[in-house]
């Protein structure tokens, strides 16, 4: 009987052990696919990626992105799962927050192609344009509380900041309108800066 006991344990611990091997080869190939996807939709656009491209940088048969993904839409949104990584500005003097937004956001914007890539896909594709939603309008809610703005009264300034940040975006990265593709960092500080400022702590204009 013990022994009966002893072979059931073995048996289990071993399958165990395979279901296991088995999640952590998943979630390992669905990595390196992602990570091939953010390199493809980064370098080509939305429009000129494909699956198949997909598939050959990450090793893996295209049915295997189809399986997990189900198709290319589905294959880019987990591709742009994207933390704009907004810092505490209220560790900045008050009076310099809107300036260290601006600095922040153009390291980011210069720093991860796949959110130019999201940028360019969102004007046609209402996928990407729900993850741009998504992400601009609920992410920065942390470092507003931490300036001292409630929820219930942040949507606005966050989309005027938002408005703000992805023209320009959009104008010097992706249409390189000239002042601006060669305006220097500085510059574009002290341009951007006190209007975003504004929004920051501005209150709400009377009707």
């Amino acid at each position: 009987m013990a022994c009966q006991q002893a072979l059931t344990e073995c048996i289990l611990e071993g399958m165990s052990s395979r279901n296991s091997t088995r999640a952590e080869q998943g979630a390992a190939t669905r990595a390196r696919i992602v990570a091939a996807a953010r390199q493809r939709f980064a370098a080509d656009g939305y429009e000129r990626a494909t699956i198949r491209a997909v598939a050959a940088d990450a090793g893996v048969d295209p049915s295997l992105v189809m399986r997990y993904y189900g198709n290319k839409q589905g294959l880019f949104v987990a591709a742009a799962e994207i933390e704009l990584r907004i810092p505490d500005l209220s560790h900045l003097p008050r009076a310099r927050a809107g300036a260290g937004l601006v600095e922040h956001f153009l390291d980011r914007w210069e720093g991860d192609d796949i959110l130019l890539a999201l940028l360019r896909t969102a004007a046609t594709n209402e996928r990407a344009a729900e993850r741009m939603r998504t992400i601009w309008m609920t992410q920065p809610l942390a470092a507003m509380a931490a300036l001292g703005v409630p929820q219930k009264s942040a949507a606005t300034p966050i989309a005027l900041i938002n408005a703000l940040f992805l023209g320009f975006a959009y104008s010097r990265y992706v249409l390189k309108f000239p002042p601006l593709a060669k305006m220097r960092r500085a510059e574009i500080v002290r341009w951007l800066g006190p209007v975003v400022q504004h929004y920051l702590g501005a209150p709400m204009p009377r009707r």
